[in-house]
């Protein structure tokens, strides 16, 4: 089983994760937060917190109908080695993780034999293109470019932006008006950091090179709240890491200019048939609520 060792080889993990992802806060952080993360995934997983919302990216209400089905009976989908809760090799030596587990639901809504396996990110992308797989489930943010090049699916996740406090703190109100002043850490050059500029004019805004840097600030009084990606946030509250000193304030903010529109699965253009029948997989599983009990197995803490 993989595990991370050294701080500076964890470190290059957590760099590459958020170059490619546009320097926003990930669920990356986990890797530098945790330690062993991959070793840990299935034991220290959160323990459910609250009333957890789970967010409807289907709508159950619109039908859709699977087409002509997938010809070949099998869906080669490939996925990230290693990125933990979405995919890592649990202590058995299989291949786990969210993603896995949509994967093999979408193939059991289709009655159709389901192969997952693991490639560093960048060789995803190119195994389509080669087709040496047919989807990819790992990850990709729905863009436009994405669109362009490759048939995607409905979406299958989206992290929201928080904000986090230290509970001492007992700050509830996080109206722009109510937070003027107060010291908000965030990433500089991310999505997050232009949210709060458009919108929280007053605040003083507190940039960090790094997600470590803003998680410790917060712990340790620093900043009055750090503004992030709410998975990321949410395991480093729920590890070690954070002493239990913080929580989620306030709701959860959704907007797909600053936030994307969420994860999707790609597939090579062109493929509409193939597009259609796990649409509407994703559709019947929404609407059964296998999706649901998928996303609690992953993701008990309240993210929205």
């Amino acid at each position: 089983m993989r595990t991370y060792k050294g701080l500076q080889q964890i470190r290059l993990v957590l760099v590459s994760a958020l170059r490619r992802a546009g320097g926003s806060f990930l669920c990356t952080v986990m890797l530098l937060l945790h330690g062993s993360v991959a070793s840990r995934a299935e034991d220290k997983r959160p323990a459910a917190q609250g009333h957890v919302t789970i967010p409807a990216f289907v709508d159950p209400e619109r039908r859709i109908e699977r087409g002509v089905g997938i010809r070949s009976g099998t869906i080669r989908f490939v996925t990230e080695e290693d990125y933990p809760p979405f995919n890592y090799i649990g202590r058995d030596g299989a291949l786990s993780g969210f993603n896995i587990d949509l994967a093999r639901a979408i193939c059991a809504e289709l009655s159709v034999t389901c192969t997952v396996q693991p490639r560093r990110w960048a060789l995803l992308l190119p195994a389509l293109d080669r087709e040496e797989a047919d989807a990819v489930i790992a990850g990709h943010r729905l863009t436009s470019d994405l669109r362009r090049e490759y048939e995607t699916s409905l979406p299958t996740l989206r992290s929201p932006a928080r904000f986090a406090a230290r509970r001492d703190r007992a700050i509830t109100n996080i109206e722009p008006a109510a937070l003027a002043g107060r010291r908000i850490g965030t990433i500089g050059g991310s999505a997050h950091e232009a949210y709060l500029n458009a919108f929280f004019p007053g605040i003083q805004l507190v940039r960090f090179e790094r997600p470590e840097q803003a998680l410790d600030q917060v712990r340790r009084g620093e900043v009055d709240f750090v503004f992030g990606d709410a998975v990321a946030l949410g395991f480093w509250m729920n590890g070690s890491e954070s002493l239990d000193c913080c929580a989620f304030v306030g709701g959860a903010f959704t907007e797909s200019r600053y936030f994307g529109e969420g994860a999707a699965i790609v597939m090579r253009h062109g493929k509409i048939d193939l597009r259609n029948a796990i649409d509407h997989a994703l559709w019947r599983i929404n609407r059964d609520g296998r999706y649901a009990k998928i996303y609690l197995k992953h993701f008990p803490m309240p993210l929205y």
